[in-house]
């Protein structure tokens, strides 16, 4: 098994007179994950006007940690109450940062991958730099370089690129179109 974040997309179909139905079962199952060991977070990106589907997102630190989510009885047991609310479950795994480019589509090109991962960071970097950049400029460069990788990788994770790649879905999947974003942090699947 993998020893690397593993992500699994899950696109539901939801009937738009159980819209609000669906949202608060996906809650109820975005608190159940909370309670597994491994859970990094989930998201829910709202679907375009006019379609239907939404992609449901959930991360864990490993295989391991997924599959003991996913094969627990309360998460079957989750399932088993969501029935009715929607229709067409498709799902997609993705390990790394693989995971940040896609949810079932075709992966983009490494190059357009770097483009986002670079408008991401560079930007939060530098006003990184900005805001305490004299306050570090004291400290060993070891020091300094590890406190700022400690401070922004999470926010870079679970924030910015993620953020990055939505707004640029249409370029990176070259298509005109892309999902609108429901939540800004990971939410809840299947």
């Amino acid at each position: 098994m993998s020893t690397e974040p593993v992500t699994l997309m899950v696109a539901r179909r939801v009937a738009s007179e159980r819209y609000n139905d669906f949202m608060i079962w996906l809650r109820e199952g975005e608190l159940l994950a909370t309670d597994f060991p491994g859970y990094l977070g989930s998201g829910v990106l709202a679907p375009p006007p006019g379609d239907d589907e939404f992609q449901m997102i959930f991360r864990f630190t490993d295989e391991h940690t997924m599959a003991a989510w996913e094969h627990s009885a309360s998460r079957r047991a989750w399932l088993e109450r969501g029935k009715g609310l929607f229709a067409q479950p498709h799902e997609h795994r993705a390990l790394g940062i693989d995971a940040w480019f896609g949810s079932g589509l075709r992966q983009p090109p490494r190059w357009k991958q770097t483009v986002a991962i670079w408008l991401a960071f560079f930007p939060v970097s530098l006003c990184f730099n900005l805001v305490f950049g004299t306050l570090l400029a004291d400290i060993p460069l070891v020091t300094r370089v590890l406190l700022s990788t400690l401070a922004l990788t999470p926010l870079m994770t679970y924030l910015f690129i993620p953020l990055v790649t939505r707004l640029l879905a249409p370029w990176l999947q070259g298509t005109r179109s892309a999902a609108l974003p429901r939540r800004a942090s990971p939410s809840t699947s299947s």
